[in-house]
């Protein structure tokens, strides 16, 4: 960042340039953007030692800061995790471009016809936190998706952030696109956060990433359009004709194969025919592994071998993000949706049934951004779902739903093919 220029002049000259760029990035070839990807990824492995370098820094700092053990996990990078950074740069230039994807072509009886094609947001700003393989992943769905993006990570990653944003701008030099396609944000002044989200001149939509305080102020302070989600209480009900070695399975690993992100359940409910069988089978898991259970007045009394908490209604509507979770019995499929409606965030939920239309039933009326049958609850990712990968996950309902990859990063305008073709 220029010292001669204050927080506002410097981000209307990232404003303006992202926007030029942006122009110049929507027509740029397949084999223009994939060249930049493959290159991108061949820079962050040529330059391992100093990205570590520079993060390691950053680790120091925060923990000299007493930031969280949670926040300093996801702030560190390993070997391991530089190589995936690479890894999934090459996995974005292997997947199909969306941009000028024509769908939906049908001739209309006057003889024109009409499609949509898929075309790119424009400028696309992410404002993050922690995690510094969010600078990679970003900049390489939104090159292959033909946007412009504005980087805005976090204080904590400044050092890690603007080593990997030296590889993005080799890679894009090497490709003959202009390196303002992708610009990480250098002063980590909390003015720029406000610059972003109050400039639609620039940005065209915003995505944020992190805690659910800083969704939840871009949310409410935003001028531009916002694709968020502000938490994953996520569900799983057990329903009365569950199969019980299946719900064990999913029921376990929907909360202890990871217990930091948004898809792990953080809510069990159980039919109440199922409580004798079913939860002594989960719980004793969950103690083993220490899980703190936390319980309605049924469900401690079926499992009163185990040490539960009583629950409290807060706790219902809380997204741990920790080994914690809430166990409810339900009286039906009814009792289950009504409470997954009242409490949950409508992020990811899942039934285990053997009963099929409640199973329909289910997957209809929850109203989640994804909505399962008798599978974990941790499957909702971009990976997962044959995305390739993600930006993050929406809650919402325009204009992006559930993961966001590539696809959720375009828009789509109405084409028509005529002959010489007039109205009568």
């Amino acid at each position: 960042m220029n010292k001669l220029l204050d927080v506002a002049e410097y981000m209307h000259l990232v404003g303006r340039s992202a926007r030029s760029a942006a122009r110049v990035i929507a027509r740029a070839s397949t084999a223009s953007k994939n060249a930049a990807l493959l290159e991108i990824a061949a820079t962050i492995e040529k330059r391992e030692a100093h990205i570590l370098e520079e993060n390691a820094a950053d680790v120091r700092d925060a923990k000299k800061a007493d930031l969280t053990p949670a926040l300093i996990d996801r702030l560190t990078l390993t070997p391991k995790s530089v190589a995936a950074m690479a890894e999934g740069l090459r996995q974005i230039a292997q997947l199909p471009d969306p941009v000028g994807a024509i769908d939906g072509m049908r001739t209309r009886p006057s003889g024109i016809q009409v499609g949509k094609m898929r075309v790119p947001l424009g400028v696309i700003g992410i404002i993050y936190e922690s995690r510094p393989n969010v600078t990679a992943d970003a900049a390489g769905l939104c090159l292959k998706s033909g946007n412009a993006v504005i980087l805005r990570g976090g204080s904590e990653a400044a050092r890690s952030n603007q080593a990997i944003a030296g590889c993005i701008d080799a890679g894009l030099k090497a490709a003959k696109l202009p390196e303002t396609a992708v610009q990480v944000i250098e002063t980590t002044d909390r003015a720029a956060v406000g610059e972003m989200i109050t400039r639609p001149e620039y940005i065209d939509v915003i995505i944020p990433r992190g805690g659910k305080g800083l969704i939840e102020r871009i949310a409410a302070d935003a001028k531009v359009p916002v694709i968020k989600h502000l938490d994953g209480n996520c569900h799983v009900y057990v329903d009365e004709h569950a199969d019980l070695d299946k719900s064990v399975r999913i029921a376990d690993n929907a909360k202890t194969r990871r217990y930091g992100v948004c898809g792990a359940m953080e809510s069990l409910l159980v039919h109440e025919a199922r409580i004798h069988d079913v939860l002594p089978r989960i719980a004793k898991i969950f103690a083993d592994k220490g899980v703190e259970m936390r319980g309605c007045e049924r469900s401690r009394s079926a499992l009163a071998a185990f040490d539960v908490k009583a629950a409290s209604e807060e706790d219902w509507a809380t997204e741990y993000l920790a080994p914690i979770v809430s166990i409810k019995v339900v009286a039906d499929l009814d009792a289950a949706i009504t409470h997954i409606e009242q409490y949950g965030s409508h992020h990811t939920d899942s039934i285990v049934t053997e009963h099929w239309s409640h199973a329909q039933r289910f997957l209809r009326e929850v109203d989640s951004a994804s909505v399962m049958v008798n599978a974990s609850t941790q499957f909702a990712d971009g990976f997962e779902y044959g995305l390739g990968a993600e930006i993050g996950i929406s809650t919402d309902k325009l204009h992006a739903r559930g993961p966001v990859g590539l696809e959720g990063l375009t828009t789509q305008k109405y084409v028509v093919l005529g002959d010489g073709s007039v109205r009568a």
